[in-house]
């Protein structure tokens, strides 16, 4: 009677070995496209996180109050990690209102501040204080996290002034109803990255 034909035991783990292999290697490449999908969808939602907090600096740097308008008060102050500005705010059917708007780093997390709207310049001492001692009672909105640094110059009497020189921190202000910044550049570095992105704006442009 003849013999019916199979596998021999060495055939058979040869198989499972091979199958084995496969597996493996396509558990490698399934996992890499996993991988590299979800560090492209962190960058897509970095990358939009920086359009907005661009869109919302230039918004406000464009509604910059003006210098005479608040009889000889600061209406911007650059300090490296910090940013603080008055803004006009305009309603619909409603008079000008005056707004303390402050930016800032910490602990690598950028956030945006703004303060209630005023028509008085007594107010809008005591709101301007409470925002540069980070006392304003008004919750922050964060704009961006791992943020590295971010670093502030002002175009200022024909030139960028910048808020540091070497291991020096100053502060750039604007108290001069006659000549005042016409030009901010922002430079946001994020952690990991070598070089920052760089935004430039016109300021009181409306």
């Amino acid at each position: 009677m003849p013999r019916r034909g199979g596998f021999t035991l060495i055939e058979l783990l040869v198989a499972i070995s091979i199958l084995a292999i496969v597996a493996v290697l396509g558990w490698r490449g399934l996992d890499g496209i996993i991988r590299s999908r979800q560090a492209l969808t962190a960058q897509m939602e970095q990358t939009r996180r920086m359009q907005l907090t661009f869109a919302q600096m230039q918004s406000d740097g464009e509604h910059l109050a003006e210098p005479g308008a608040l009889r000889n008060r600061a209406n911007l102050l650059a300090q490296n990690d910090r940013l603080t500005l008055v803004r006009t705010v305009l309603a619909e059917n409603e008079p000008s209102r005056l707004q303390v708007v402050s930016y800032r780093v910490k602990d690598g997390v950028l956030t945006r501040r703004e303060s209630n709207g005023t028509r008085e310049l007594s107010e809008l001492d005591s709101l301007w204080q409470a925002a540069l001692s980070d006392a304003d009672p008004a919750p922050a909105v964060t704009l961006q996290t791992e943020v590295a640094g971010i670093t502030l110059r002002l175009w200022q009497s024909g030139g960028w002034q910048s808020t540091s020189t070497g291991a020096k921190q100053a502060a750039l202000s604007n108290t001069n109803s006659n000549a005042g910044p016409a030009g901010l550049e922002v430079t946001l570095l994020l952690a990991g990255q070598q070089t920052g992105l760089v935004k430039n704006f016109l300021l009181g442009g409306l």
